[in-house]
């Protein structure tokens, strides 16, 4: 099973803030008062960091494995099935009118559950998901 979160590395400036960058995105960074702030703002700037590479159609990387002194960063919800099928799309080396065939439906449906930036129905992409032979599996543990 894989779990859907990044390493991120945490650290202090002179100020005392909490920085936050991610080695799997160079160009990701944010801060916060707190280490409670820095998190949440850490999960929001890994989503915004996500989404901007799918709508650039970028290659977004699998989490790098967890390093001493790095805290995993959880995708947010929002995202995470359109990256799992963003994801299954690019390993196969469907198109999105392949994708679209399979599913019997028009090929801007298929490009609006990859679009970040459209509410989908879950089930939609669970379905496209399941045509691919993929599935996500939501779990909960301790924080």
């Amino acid at each position: 099973m894989f779990t859907f979160a990044y390493p991120a590395v945490f650290s202090r400036d002179d100020e005392g803030r909490f920085l936050v960058s991610f080695p799997d995105f160079p160009s990701a960074h944010t801060d916060g008062a707190d280490a409670s702030e820095a998190t949440v703002e850490a999960i929001d700037c890994l989503g915004s960091s996500i989404a901007f590479a799918m709508v650039d159609k970028a290659i977004v990387p699998k989490p790098s494995r967890l390093k001493r002194g790095q805290k995993l960063i959880p995708v947010p919800l929002w995202i995470v099935a359109k990256l799992a099928l963003y994801w299954a799309i690019r390993e196969l080396g469907m198109s999105k009118s392949e994708l679209a065939r399979r599913l019997n439906v028009g090929e801007t449906v298929v490009r609006r559950m990859l679009d970040p930036n459209h509410d989908t129905r879950l089930e939609k992409i669970q379905t496209a998901l399941e045509a691919l032979g993929k599935r996500v599996v939501l779990a909960y543990d301790a924080a």
